[in-house]
């Protein structure tokens, strides 16, 4: 079941971050399952996403992160004598596939690495300065110092003076 909502956004503005979220809320079971993937916690500020993607190689996948959304996809290009082959059981998938990621706010892809099958992708989360928490330090009052003139010497300026 589809809802239209676009006349509700119209006449809304800066809520395009809510807008996206009810459209992904749509689309939960329209997702598809492949290819299969692990998104893992390394530490406080770095993750990694890691995709099986048997049978591609770095030429068949495109890798784009544009506005807070990371996507993966791959085609393969099926050669003359593969078009040939009689296959009894095919079970490597060569299909094309595009698979998107939301990203959190502050958070970059570093790099991405092909291994044995295996398509790792780093992200880190980059907190801005602005953003971090700081330490403030909290003054008693007691550290200030008045100057102060001895009433001596206020004595002696005025016999200066007259």
């Amino acid at each position: 079941m589809n809802f239209d909502l676009t006349p509700l956004f119209r006449t809304s503005i800066g809520f395009d971050r809510m807008a996206q979220l009810l459209d992904q809320a749509n689309r939960i079971d329209q997702t598809p399952s492949y290819p299969p993937y692990n998104i893992e916690h390394l530490d406080e500020n770095n993750y990694r996403i890691t995709l099986a993607l048997a049978g591609f190689s770095e030429q068949d996948l495109d890798i784009t992160s544009e506005q807070n959304t990371l996507t993966v996809s791959g085609k393969i290009e099926t050669e003359e004598d593969e078009k040939n082959k009689n296959f009894i059981h095919r079970g490597i998938a060569t299909r094309a596939f595009e698979r998107r990621f939301q990203l959190a706010d502050h958070v970059r892809v570093k790099g991405a690495s092909m291994d044995n099958g295996l398509l790792h992708i780093e992200l880190e989360r980059e907190i801005p300065e602005a953003m971090k928490p700081r330490t403030i330090e909290i003054s008693n009052g007691r550290g200030r110092q008045t100057i102060e003139q001895k009433p001596e010497a206020v004595k002696d300026d005025k016999k200066q003076i007259a």
